[in-house]
């Protein structure tokens, strides 16, 4: 193998280990923010998610409790730099890494055919 061939080989190998390390703080963060919302803990919901997307709810305690978003199981983590997606049973949520930590900046997606996902809280 060249110098060139094993320096791309290492380069994925450094993305992919750096994708993986982030799946665990981006999983907990999305695991939260749905656990708190389906249990009726608004304002800690509200804590977790992006400013735009609390900003874009009249009432985000109110609000976040009445989307009827559940905690499931996680089907799938993509994460690429700052941004994120997590699939569960029944939802997809996409995330942003800020300086304090990950923040939900939509949930309840659905996929739609050849458009973008149609959610029901986002920025």
């Amino acid at each position: 193998m060249g110098i060139r061939a094993t320096a791309v080989v290492c380069l994925a190998l450094v993305t992919m280990g750096c994708a993986s390390a982030e799946r665990t703080p981006v999983t907990s963060t999305a695991e939260r923010f749905l656990s708190a919302a389906g249990e009726g803990r608004g304002g800690q919901a509200c804590l977790l998610l992006a400013p735009e997307a609390a900003r874009s709810l009249d009432d985000c305690e109110k609000q976040i409790v009445s989307v009827g978003l559940r905690a499931g199981a996680v089907r799938g983590v993509d994460v690429w730099g700052d941004e994120a997606r997590v699939r569960v049973d029944g939802d997809t949520l996409f995330l942003h890494r800020f300086p304090d930590g990950w923040r939900v900046r939509a949930a309840g997606c659905e996929p739609r055919a050849e458009q973008p996902y149609e959610c029901e809280v986002k920025t």
